[in-house]
Order: C-alpha cells, then structure tokens, then sequence
C-alpha cells in the first residue's frame, strides 16, 4: 500500500508548531496584508521566479549573507507601497522586545514581498500611505487560527478569470515532520482549465478542500493565455504569487534556499503560464528548527510536500474567495454556478 500524506489539523500553516499568521484589510482599499511570525527567530531564505517581484530586506536571505534568523515575514497588497507593511510589523516587534540586539540597538529583522492590486476598483487615493498601519494590524492579530480568501494580502487579489485570495495548507509527512504553505494569489495565469470548474491542482486535493471536483476530463488542454484580468485592467503587470513555505524540521539557511527553489513547482502545478515576466512570482522557505536536522533525503521528501501544499493552497485561496462590491472579476463559486448552468 502507497503511504498518503495526511494534512495538519487545521490545514495550515500554523500547523507547523510556532507559526502565527495574522491578517489586516480595508475593504474600501480593496487590499491587506498578512505576517507569519514565529514564536522566535527562524532560518529562512526566498527564491524568486517571477519577472516583476517587489521585495523588502531579501538579500540577507541568501545563504552567504551573515545574517542567521529573522523575527517575521511580511506578504502584502500594494505594490511598492505595501513594502510599508514591513515597517508597521518591524515597530511592533521593536515595541515588544522582539529583535537582533546589537549592543543597544535592537533591530527586529522583517523581509517581505508585494503583489499589484493598484486596480482592481478599491479606492487607491489615499494621502497617507495606509499599509504601515495595516501591518501593525496583522501583527497584532496574529495566531494559530486565521481566515482564508479575500483577506489579508489576498483581499483584492485576482487571477486571469477569477478572483484571487489568500489561501494556506499542510501536510504531516509519514517521519512526523510538518510541511505548511501560505499564499497570496494574485497570478497573470489560470488557476482552473478551460470552462472555469476545474483547478489545475485538483489532483493534489484532499478531503475536497476546494470543491472536491477532480481534474478536469479533457485532454489537449494547449492554447494561448486568455484573460479577463488583462482585459479589464488595461494591462498585463497587474499580477504576482507570492508564498511563504514552511517546516518543523531543522534546516540550516542553504537547505531552506532549495526548499524554496522546490516548492515553485506548486505554483507551476497549480497556476498556468506561471513565472511569466509580468509575475513576481517568489516562496520564502522557513525552518522553525523544532525538530532534528534533515537529512539530504528527507529535505526531498520536505521540498515535495511544500510543492504539494503551495499548489493545494492557491486552489484554496481562490476557492474561498468572496464577493465584494465594485469588483473586477467573480468569485470562482458564482463563476462555478454560471458554467455549469450553461452545460
């Protein structure tokens, strides 16, 4: 008999003993930010695979740099001005006692990534930038338990023809070892097949966490990119997945690179084109270090099921996505009902 991986309790991330993730939004911004914070430090590097990424304080993450543990991760809406979230997290760690102390500075240590929503017809007039405050706000409400679809970084996420989110998931490995993802979806490409019902990642589902559908039937599934977002945006650079991985297995800072090189094979499962030159498409790795350093064999085993995990969890972040008024595109559900009325 073939083992099956099981997921986490509450399927997500948190089920990695000492994650919290914390999420913020505005509805009439239509956007938000979401942090994962650790009990402690955590070993963590990032890769990036998209050709637009928006980034904050990445390069420390690159296994040579000195830099051992961050404090947080930040994913957020916005754009270059979501990069703000990053401040709003780091004075509340400040303010908490949490940080690098180097002798009396004390420093918390707070990377991030972004994703476009500028256009999505939430109101973007501001005359202060809001996403500092927004960052506080999830760091504040971070915890074990925290809601998925349009929250968070996810709020005014869209994919080609559906609405986007944020969507998480886990998995416990046959050895015990945890594997979680986070995402915020938000894709230039395809998160379904042709027809809009079938998820790309649906051969990945478990206990039918995002409908239960299966793959779709059809075969030659070959054609060019077809989107509504592109259409309704005036544009092509209104786009970006980007995810953090994350495990209870010891890993030192170079292991959590090629977990984070692995798991981009659940976008590429779960989102179609993904890592185009309008994506910035990019996956944190973290390793809480709560149990025994990994083996060569055992980070492939935890690099598959990341992969498995990230492709789970954007199926789940469009799945669980809700309406608003003055959106661009539909929710998957409402545009789920309407095809298949049409069959």
């Amino acid at each position: 008999m073939v083992a099956v991986y099981k997921t986490g309790p509450r399927n997500l991330i948190t089920d990695v003993a000492g994650l919290k993730v914390g999420n913020a939004q505005d509805a009439d911004l239509k956007s938000g930010t979401t942090v994962l914070l650790g009990d402690a430090p955590f070993t963590a590097s990032v890769h990036v695979m998209g050709g637009a990424p928006g980034t904050r304080e990445t390069d420390l993450l690159a296994p040579d740099k000195t830099v051992a543990q961050v404090d947080a991760l930040v994913l957020s809406g916005g754009s270059s001005f979501g990069l703000d979230a990053c401040s709003g997290v780091t004075s509340g760690l400040r303010a908490a006692g949490r940080g690098l102390r180097i002798g009396a500075a004390l420093i918390p240590l707070v990377p991030g990534a972004i994703l476009f929503d500028l256009l999505n017809g939430g109101e973007k007039d501001w005359v202060e930038n809001p996403y500092a405050a927004l960052g506080r706000r999830a760091l504040d409400a971070a915890g074990a338990s925290f809601d998925l679809g349009s929250v968070g970084a996810g709020t005014g996420a869209l994919t080609a023809m559906h609405k986007g989110g944020l969507g998480s998931a886990s998995l416990v490995l046959t050895d015990g070892i945890t594997v979680g993802a986070l995402v915020a979806a938000n894709p230039v490409g395809h998160v379904t097949t042709t027809g809009g019902r079938h998820f790309w990642a649906a051969p990945f589902e478990l206990n039918s966490e995002f409908g239960g559908l299966g793959p779709d039937p059809a075969a030659g599934l070959c054609g060019p990119l077809v989107s509504d977002k592109i259409a309704a945006m005036l544009g092509a650079r209104a786009n970006t997945t980007i995810a953090i991985v994350a495990t209870d297995a010891t890993l030192t800072k170079a292991q959590c690179h090629r977990l984070s090189v692995a798991a981009h094979d659940g976008i590429a499962r779960a989102v179609v084109p993904a890592h185009t030159p309008n994506d910035g498409d990019l996956v944190f790795a973290l390793s809480t270090g709560n149990g025994p350093p990994a083996t060569d064999a055992q980070l492939a085993q935890i690099g598959h099921a990341a992969a498995l995990c990230l492709s789970r969890a954007i199926a789940r972040a469009v799945y669980m996505a809700t309406p608003a008024t003055g959106d661009v595109l539909p929710c998957y559900e409402a545009a789920k009902t309407v095809t298949a009325s049409k069959a």
